[in-house]
């Protein structure tokens, strides 16, 4: 199964904690056995939310390019282009239904390339709600699911 990852389980490969978010993510669905895929856009987010704690001097910017630099590195985890048709266009038809841009690329990444994208984005959640996402996901995808981490851990525990 391929997994795409939100930017949200990169942060601590750049020395970013976030509460709500296993540290070890990333290392327990690759010991798992699944193929791990990032959009690149997830790089761009990083180095713009790593920025500002940069410049606040609440982290030092060795560790952002060191985690990036590892992310680039890593043959293990595919990176996904933005730049071409199909993730484009799907982007733009998703920007109807959601306000970040960003989000949008990294959704239609998932949709186009992945089984399932695991993000803790509520609007990206709420979106199974939406009879235009659900018209798109059964031309596009139709088996595709998004879940948040700790969703898809406890099925694949079960």
């Amino acid at each position: 199964m391929k997994l795409l990852l939100d930017t949200t389980y990169l942060l601590p490969t750049i020395g970013i904690s976030i509460k709500e978010v296993q540290k070890d993510a990333l290392t327990r669905l690759a010991v798992e056995g699944y193929e791990i895929a990032i959009s690149e856009i997830s790089l761009f987010e990083l180095s713009a939310k790593a920025a500002k704690l940069v410049i606040n001097g609440r982290l030092p910017s060795e560790y952002i390019t060191s985690g990036i630099r590892a992310l680039l590195n890593d043959d293990f985890i595919a990176k996904i282009p933005i730049y071409n048709t199909k993730v484009l266009s799907t982007a733009f038809t998703l920007k109807h239904l959601m306000v970040d841009f960003i989000d949008c690329l990294i959704l239609s990444t998932a949709l186009n390339y992945c089984d399932m994208l695991i993000s803790e984005d509520t609007v990206i959640a709420n979106l199974n709600q939406d009879p235009k996402y659900i018209e798109l996901l059964s031309t596009l995808n139709p088996k595709f699911k998004c879940k948040t981490f700790s969703n898809f851990i406890k099925k694949a525990d079960a």
